[in-house]
């Protein structure tokens, strides 16, 4: 049987496919290793200090005598400063380089979170989310642009799971981290359990935003960890698949894409879900019985660690079968179930359970969303495209906390906040549908 050969990609020399293979594998896996974990670290760190107000609320509501639609707007009004300055960070980093723009990023909100100590009224508390917003406004889009540059298409997926994986394990590590300083820390040095968490929290953001500068580099021209033959390699894989994206010439054929529109329209059902999930996971599990601040950090946990195992095994699966749809619909349609079936249930245990369902599937949707917009722009649009995607979705960020709160105070129950969530999930889910499959299953 003759044996199977293919030209190096690199020297152009005829080598046993086998052996092409393995050493592309070995390439991206080196790759792999060198960005994900610290990128994961820096995402955790912007992830606890954009959602600790949802554990921080359950001190500070009652000392400073916010209502529920107080910290609804606060909550939410972080979103209208990351969508205001959103897609002019994405276009700042695409062409100063992503090394310097994230750790400008980070320093900044770091500063804004810890500045939370001071809030003594609603207006502080506004102005201070608006300004985290416009601080943080980037960093996720920044990051999903940054591997670009590194990963082709078809390698994304697992990527961006394994990236995204820094939501829930925010959440199973600052749970329990949010409920013992609140817990141990409340009143000393005669300051408010609360204020300590903000305080606290902000700390790792402010040491990432420094090492970003020593250790990132812009591309793979400037990383002096790979050879020559890793470097050729890389460069020629997300040149052969930018051949297939969408470069867009001008301001008004980009805004007319009709395509951005949708997946901005599905981004933003996710993203409804997700901060639904994640401002209020905190008071759903208070309200099913556990009043003791250090116990809901520790249950809070549980739905994360579900969701830490489903988001690399959905992108594995969407990776090896070159699919993009199924595997983002149907993670969101199982979100839609657990939300839909908690105002059901009383009892800690069984509320655990369908938050668990809940996370696991709109944390995996929020990670498999993004191999569609990336699979279909390059150059300056994939810069706009993904931050004007992730600005427009993210004003869910907004809406979620604030419709949830009001409906919360307006009804005197939780049931009709979660059932909007629950349906708008859906309806994303229908919408995946409208996408073409042959321009995304790469």
């Amino acid at each position: 049987m003759k044996a199977k050969y293919t030209a190096s990609p690199i020297t152009g020399d005829v080598l046993p496919r086998n052996d092409t293979q393995t050493f592309e594998a070995k390439t991206y896996a080196k790759v792999g290793r060198r960005l994900i974990p610290f990128l994961m670290l820096c995402y955790l760190g912007a992830y606890l200090d954009r959602v600790n107000v949802g554990f921080a609320k359950l001190q500070m509501l009652s000392d400073l005598r916010f209502s529920e639609t107080v910290y609804g707007m606060g909550a939410g009004i972080f979103f209208l400063g990351y969508f205001l300055f959103e897609v002019p960070s994405n276009v700042i980093l695409h062409r100063v380089g992503a090394r310097r723009w994230l750790a400008r990023i980070m320093l900044t909100w770091a500063v804004i979170s810890a500045s939370f100590v001071f809030v003594k009224s609603p207006t502080a508390f506004y102005v201070l989310r608006f300004l985290l917003g416009v601080a943080e406004a980037g960093f996720a889009p920044g990051v999903i642009l940054y591997l670009t540059y590194w990963f082709p298409s078809e390698r994304r997926a697992k990527a961006l799971s394994l990236f995204f994986m820094a939501i829930p394990l925010a959440g199973m590590i600052g749970g329990p981290l949010s409920g013992w300083i609140m817990h141990s820390l409340q009143g000393a040095m005669s300051m408010a359990g609360w204020k300590w968490l903000f305080l606290l929290e902000a700390l790792p953001s402010l040491v990432l935003g420094f090492a970003i500068l020593l250790y990132l580099d812009d591309g793979i021209k400037q990383a002096k960890w790979l050879n020559d033959a890793e470097k050729a390699l890389l460069a020629r894989n997300v040149a052969a698949d930018a051949e297939h994206k969408t470069a867009h010439v001008s301001i008004r054929a980009f805004i007319g894409d009709r395509r951005l529109w949708l997946m901005a329209s599905i981004y933003f059902c996710v993203v409804l879900g997700q901060y639904g999930l994640t401002f209020w996971l905190p008071t759903i599990i208070r309200k099913a019985g556990v009043a003791d601040p250090l116990w809901v950090g520790a249950f809070t946990a549980i739905p994360y660690l579900c969701a830490i195992i489903a988001l690399p095994l959905i992108g594995m699966s969407a990776d090896r079968r070159r699919e993009r749809r199924f595997h983002l619909a149907i993670p969101m349609l199982v979100a839609a179930a657990g939300f839909a079936t908690l105002p059901m249930l009383g009892s800690v245990g069984a509320s655990i359970v369908c938050l668990s369902i809940a996370a696991a599937g709109i944390l995996a949707s929020s990670s498999q969303f993004w191999s569609l917009p990336t699979a279909l722009l390059g150059g300056m649009s994939a810069a706009a495209g993904i931050a004007a995607v992730n600005c427009f979705a993210n004003l869910a960020g907004f809406f979620s906390p604030a419709i949830v709160g009001w409906l919360n105070d307006f009804t005197g129950k939780s049931t009709a906040g979660l059932i909007f969530i629950s349906v708008a999930i859906t309806l994303g889910a229908a919408l995946v549908f409208l996408v073409p499959a042959r321009s995304v299953n790469r």
